[in-house]
């Protein structure tokens, strides 16, 4: 499984971005980002796609081997 809350954290720290600015610039609220950094929660693809499109990054889905 991968852990997202671990991509997104560390992503948005390297890019010296605060939560409250990645919520303001995904629309995504403060506390559901906070929930996906503590792993409380999954994001659903669309906002997983949200946020790392607004971290500089892409999801990439290849078939297993």
């Amino acid at each position: 499984m991968i852990d997202y809350s671990r991509i997104v954290k560390e992503r948005r720290k390297l890019l010296k971005v605060t939560q409250e600015e990645l919520s303001d610039a995904t629309g995504v609220s403060l506390s559901f980002i906070k929930k996906i950094e503590q792993g409380k929660t999954n994001p659903s693809i669309g906002t997983l796609h949200i946020l790392v499109d607004a971290l500089g990054m892409e999801i990439k889905i290849e078939p297993i081997k």
